[in-house]
Order: structure tokens, then sequence, then C-alpha cells
């Protein structure tokens, strides 16, 4: 293929209604200057208000088409994976570029191993030291956060207010996730929230990080429940079928308590290994709904009835959390994969070498066939 433009396709997210992310114009003009032919679904960026002439504004040549087009171009580009019925439609020239989460969804893995599709997995596209080039990871903790502290604003309008001793918030985990939910916590997840709590005297946060060395010790664990008043789950456990929290020590948390699940790992039962969330017996949320009381009916709708659930409280979670605001989300993603597409304009999937260039190393790691290999060895 060297000498020929490269195509590429971006289809819409088929999720809830809720779901509003597109790539914006800027980062699709940007696409057709690094050399791609550029085609959108048919009605690409209506979710957020832009139409086909915010799209076209500086190349009339970028086409909308069919989503059944898209299927067949060099690259198809879409932040959450498509819906597993329509792997059948990508080409076997095709490329898939996704956040696929190879390492959790080993039945999605296996499908496209099966389809004999090429993929490159956004949430894999790693640096030389393991870490993400590719992530939202400060959105997805401050958008927690700041739905939570939203919660209690309106149910205890004293926040705002003296209050008898500080906030206590409970993260487990310490890694990206975990250092951004204490910078938001300490400011009630949002800066101007806690400038109005301090010019009113009020006392304030204290956030508590627990790391395996704690949630490794359910005595231990559960002592720190007693106090909290935000139990907040960042971690990244190397068994996703067992939960770090069992449902029954739930218990130990305030009436008022609300947990907050960063994490989002969902419930696939079926999988061999199954994963589970890491605090056993909480609903999984997406954009249309991420608030649920602990007598929302949605609890039974969206957690297996292997899992126990009889022990509840408030629960805030969402698949999704960087979409809670979606303009910004899309122009920082689209900042970090702009640098990964020059790549990609130059090199197929297979082209991809684990001793070319730095942003070229990274995908190399993110692609399926390396995930598989390793995964073998």
């Amino acid at each position: 293929m060297a000498g020929f433009r490269k195509t590429i396709g971006l289809p819409i997210m088929l999720e809830e209604e809720g779901e509003k992310r597109v790539f914006l114009p800027d980062f699709i003009n940007h696409l057709v200057r690094l050399g791609f032919d550029v085609f959108l679904e048919n009605n690409y960026g209506n979710s957020l208000g832009y139409d086909t002439d915010d799209y076209k504004q500086d190349y009339g040549d970028i086409k909308f088409v069919s989503r059944a087009e898209l299927f067949d171009k060099d690259y198809i580009l879409i932040l959450r994976s498509p819906h597993e019925e329509e792997f059948s439609r990508i080409a076997p020239h095709s490329c898939l570029i996704s956040m696929l989460h190879f390492p959790t969804r080993a039945a999605r893995a296996d499908r496209l191993k099966q389809n004999a599709i090429q993929a490159i997995s956004l949430d894999s596209i790693q640096n030389d030291f393991g870490v993400r080039l590719v992530e939202n990871m400060k959105a997805v903790a401050w958008n927690g956060i700041e739905a939570a502290f939203d919660e209690f604003e309106e149910n205890y309008p004293h926040l705002l207010r003296n209050f008898e001793r500080p906030w206590n918030v409970l993260i487990m985990g310490s890694g990206m996730v975990g250092k951004h939910a204490v910078d938001a916590a300490t400011k009630f997840g949002k800066r101007s929230r806690s400038i109005k709590h301090m010019n009113l005297g009020g006392e304030g946060v204290i956030a508590t990080t627990l790391g395996r060395t704690i949630t490794k010790q359910p005595r231990k664990l559960r002592e720190f429940f007693q106090d909290a008043d935000l139990l907040v789950d960042t971690t990244q456990r190397t068994d996703a079928s067992k939960p770090i929290v069992k449902n029954e020590w739930l218990a130990q948390l305030p009436e008022h308590a609300i947990i907050v699940d960063l994490s989002v790992d969902p419930y696939l039962i079926q999988d061999a290994p199954p994963v589970v969330k890491g605090i056993e017996g909480i609903p999984q949320g997406n954009l249309d709904q991420y608030i649920f009381s602990p007598n929302d009916p949605e609890w039974e709708r969206t957690i297996p009835n292997s899992i126990p659930s009889k022990v509840r409280r408030k629960t805030i979670s969402c698949y999704s959390w960087p979409g809670i605001h979606p303009e910004d989300c899309m122009r920082h993603y689209a900042q970090q994969l702009l640098p990964l597409m020059r790549v990609l304009v130059r090199k197929s999937y297979a082209e991809l070498s684990s001793n070319g260039p730095f942003f070229e190393r990274a995908l190399f790691r993110a692609r399926l066939d390396t995930y598989l290999s390793q995964k073998e060895n």
C-alpha cells in the first residue's frame, strides 16, 4: 500500500443516549492534513451540535457515508468498541482502533482473533515504561468525585458551611486515577466549591489512600470504612475474578456514605476467568444513569444473581466517566492521538515494528497480535 493515501473511517458509537462523544472538526481536519482520506458516518457530530459544514469547512473532500461503508477502510477509528456482531463487517485488510481492553475482555479478544481482525487497543498504547499514552485519568477521577459531592451538597446543605469534622474520603488504589482522585477529593470535586467551603470556614477534606498492603488485610480495611463519607475504588487488580471488598463489609460504612466506582470493571460472569467488580454487589452505570440509590430497581438489573448485593449504599458508577464532559474529553484524546496518527498514515498494521521510533513502538505494543503473542508466552 506504500505510495497510496491511507483511508480512515469514523463510525458513530451505538451506545446509550448520553454517549455524545465524537471527534471534533479540528481533529478530523488534522487527519486530512496528515494525508488521510477521511470518511465519516452520516450524521457524525450531530450529537454535539456539529453538522456536515463544520467538518467540511476547510476540506470539502471529507466524505459522509453509510455505516457499512466505513468498515472496509484501512483504519477504523472509534473510541468505544463496536458491538461484536459488527466485527464480521470489518474487511481483512482493515485495522480497528478502539478502546478494546484486551486483558479484561478475553471474549472480545478471542472474537477478534477468530475473525482474523487487525486491531490496536487505545488503552494498551504505552510508552517504554508502561505508562499509557491515550488516557483521560484526570477526567475519570474528577468527574466521579464531582458527582459524589454534588449528591452530598444537594442532601447535606451544610457541606459549604462549618461542619463538626472534616469530610473523610477513603481511596483504594494509588495509581494514576488514585492520584487524581486525591486531588479531586481535597477540592470537593470542583475548585469553585472548594473555594466557597474555605471562605465559609469549613473543616475541609481528609483524603486517605490505601494501597495493596492494606486492601489485602480485610480486618484493617473494614476499620477504615467506619468513618468514611466516600469510598472510592480506583484499583487495578491482577486478578479481576475476585473482589477486593466483600458485599457484607459495606455494612461498616455509615448509612450516608457514598461509594464511587472509578475502576468500573464490568460483570462478565461467563468469561473464563470471570470478571467482577472490585467492590462486590454494586451496580454498573453508564452515561444515561450513573447515580444509584439503594432502592433503585437498576440494582437488580445490572448485577448478576450470583453476586451478593444485600448490603447497599448510594453508589456512583459510570462506564465512561470522561464522557460526562464530552467536548473537553475529545479535545484531550485528539491531542494524544495526533502523533500516533502521523505514524499510521505512513505504516500499515503489519509494518509496525518493536524497533521503530517512540510512537511506532507504542503502537506495536498495542496490537492484538502482540498481546496474543505475549499471552501465549
